[in-house]
């Protein structure tokens, strides 16, 4: 990654403006972003942070419905919330847009209209899914239905949130309409389509010129293009949303996924107008010279490393993403988060009660970063206590309040220094440099290490010393340690500022450091000798067992609540059927005898199941569900005259049952009848 002069746009996701912020989102898309561009700005880079809500999705819609009113309603209030949610959370946005502003409405049309004047997109009609009791074409989101790849009944038409394919309504098991529950008919329309396959030898050459991508990011983009790419449809039937510019388009608008992304180009101009220079927008987005940069979660690959590249390098007039470092998963106590089950924390009920630099650097040392990652609140309560409180702030408050009453409260000169001071003055450079190789390699994890670990040494340093002897018996070697220790404070202060914003400010003020004292200054002489310093303060409080607990009973009550119907998500309930329907069903009792991986699949396992009249292999998308080593002689349900599906080049004849539980694992259906018994 090039450390010059460059100008730097650093974009996060753009989260639904439907609901609240939890810990997921944080940990995914924003933390992460923000310890880059607050690195940056420290090395006094042009660097521009960009957000915004994402306001048109079919989430929007379907929150507005769920509440009786209309979707402005919703991105209004949500949009303002979230924003200041962020902002409590030391998210330093540069600006912070949203997509249903005119100039996003009128930048998306814009970019529509060139793609669609260069005879880019492709005019199809097709049948797509059309409620007949609502009188609407339903989006994808609106139809949910079984997942054809791992068997995820509660899938929707636009991706899995099981398995995390991406998925076409039409794919969809037994489909129903979210809005009525009921069967939804086909009906023709006409869509404009993106021709993504066209363009994969394009999007494959410049894939392959991006350097230090994470293994994660290149894996699922590399997955994507084995399979091969298809059109795409740009727009859809929907009355919410950046109308399609077209005549002969009415009831059309963009497809969330194309236009939302362009809400990046959009709000750095409405930046770019704030700032009172309308045209400086283009110094990050028409400039060769400039970086770009995507944080997002592992949700939205897809979008930002094929699809919207497609746009820009089909439109032609922009730069392309540097890199992508996507994040995984971050699960909550050993489970899924779940907003539906009230399986979450939610950031604006956590700044209630703690401090936003506690769960920044709690978070900062658990990131997803390559794979999914667990918060649990012992754990928080661990990294607060014996951390931020027994290290760093232990050692400050040690090095401070020594200063305060052996050196009438100035940093003490620095006399013959022995070997063990340079050894501790040296850790700043070496710890520096490492911090440094983290971020430009996007390993956010080692730079909140590395920086602790410099405390750890200064900690360590501060007790080998043992300034409260050398005080009486060698006044040179105690002010020494003293002098060593206040600058290992201040270098503290600056490297770990992108981590705890506001903490780190306070700690410049008490030992009289500017604000303004950039990256480059990091060294063994930040503070001169005489400096005032102001009284030692507290920078970290104990988090007592009783807050915890608080909390994880809060938890504890969400999944109580599951058991009262109005508190529950269920899923909708599908349309009644004849009781001749529910009689061609073959449901049997089988046992697995053989079970083996699928080449090449994360989640699909081949079971070999006995039926009693004959074995079947059937494929089932349950691997991170089941312990495959311990599954043979389990008894399943089986749809026996299911109609058999190629999947992945092996033909599956059949389904096995599951039933999913309220923290979302998949189980067995099971039965103590006889192999071959019929299910009635």
């Amino acid at each position: 990654m090039s450390t010059d002069s460059s100008p730097i746009i650093v974009t996060s996701a753009l989260p639904y403006a439907n609901g609240p912020l939890h810990l997921g989102h944080l940990a995914g898309a924003y933390l992460t972003a923000d310890f880059f561009v607050r690195y940056h700005r420290l090395k006094g880079e042009d660097v521009l942070f960009i957000c915004g809500s994402d306001e048109h999705g079919v989430p929007i819609t379907i929150a507005a419905e769920k509440e009786g009113v209309t979707p402005q309603d919703i991105v209004d209030r949500y949009h303002e919330w979230n924003k200041d949610t962020f902002q409590k959370m030391g998210i330093s946005f540069d600006y912070y847009g949203r997509t249903s502003s005119a100039v996003h409405r009128e930048t998306s049309q814009e970019i529509f209209t060139e793609l669609y004047e260069k005879g880019f997109f492709k005019l199809k009609s097709e049948e797509l899914f059309y409620d007949e009791s609502t009188q609407m074409f339903l989006p994808d989101r609106y139809v949910k239905g079984e997942c054809p790849n791992c068997g995820y009944g509660e899938a929707y038409g636009d991706q899995c949130e099981k398995c995390g394919n991406s998925l076409n309504p039409t794919e969809l098991i037994n489909p129903i309409s979210a809005l009525s529950g009921k069967t939804p008919v086909r009906k023709e329309t006409q869509h404009w389509y993106m021709p993504l396959g066209e363009m994969q030898d394009k999007l494959e050459s410049w894939i392959k010129t991006r350097e230090h991508w994470k293994p994660n990011v290149m894996g699922q983009i590399k997955s994507w293009l084995q399979e091969g790419l298809n059109d795409r449809a740009a727009t859809r039937d929907l009355n919410w949303g950046v109308p399609v510019p077209l005549e002969g388009a009415d009831g059309k608008v963009l497809y969330v996924w194309f236009e939302a992304p362009i809400g990046y180009i959009s709000a750095t101009k409405e930046w770019a107008q704030q700032s009172n220079n309308p045209e400086a927008w283009k110094n990050y987005w028409k400039n060769d010279e400039a970086k770009l940069y995507h944080f997002i979660g592992k949700d939205n690959i897809v979008f930002h490393c094929i699809m919207f590249p497609i746009v820009l390098m089909e439109h032609g007039n922009f730069i392309l993403p540097e890199n992508v470092p996507a994040n995984e998963f971050l699960n909550l106590e050993g489970k899924k988060l779940s907003t539906s089950r009230g399986w979450a924390v939610w950031l604006h009920d956590y700044l209630e009660h703690f401090e936003a630099d506690y769960l920044r650097y709690a978070l900062g040392v658990t990131l997803p970063e390559s794979k999914d990652s667990d918060f649990s609140w012992k754990d928080f309560q661990n990294r607060v206590n014996n951390e931020l409180v027994a290290v760093f702030g232990n050692f400050v408050n040690r090095a401070s309040s020594f200063i305060e009453k052996y050196a009438d409260s100035m940093v003490p000169p620095l006399v013959d220094p022995q070997p063990i001071d340079v050894e501790m003055l040296r850790a700043i450079d070496t710890q520096r440099q490492k911090i440094e190789f983290a971020y430009e390699h996007f390993r956010f994890r080692e730079v909140v290490q590395e920086g602790m670990q410099l405390a750890r040494l200064a900690n360590k340093y501060f007790t080998d010393t043992e300034p409260w002897k050398t005080r009486k018996t060698n006044e040179t070697a105690c002010f020494n340690s003293l002098h060593v220790s206040i600058q290992v404070v201040a270098a503290l202060s600056v490297i770990m500022e992108p981590i705890l914003p506001e903490s780190m400010k306070m700690l410049r003020y008490q030992i009289g450091l500017s604000d303004s004292t950039k990256w480059s200054e990091i060294s063994s002489s930040m503070l001169t000798v005489g400096q005032s310093l102001q009284a030692a303060t507290l920078l970290f409080q104990k988090i007592e067992d009783e807050s915890i607990q608080l909390e994880l009973d809060k938890l504890q009550d969400s999944l109580k609540d599951l058991s009262t119907e109005s508190n529950v998500d269920y899923p909708v309930l599908k349309s009644p059927i004849q009781f001749d329907d529910f009689l061609s069903l073959d449901l049997r009792v089988g046992v697995i005898v053989e079970v083996e991986e699928v080449p090449k699949s994360n989640k699909l396992l081949a079971f070999k199941v006995d039926i009693g009249v004959e074995t079947r292999t059937i494929l089932s998308g349950i691997k991170k569900h089941v312990d495959k080593d311990t599954v043979i002689g389990q008894k399943v349900t089986v749809v026996c005259n299911l109609e058999s599906r190629t999947i992945m080049g092996i033909e599956s004849q059949g389904m096995i049952v599951m039933a999913e539980s309220p923290e979302g694992r998949l189980h067995f259906v099971e039965s103590q009848a006889e192999k071959g018994s019929i299910l009635s």
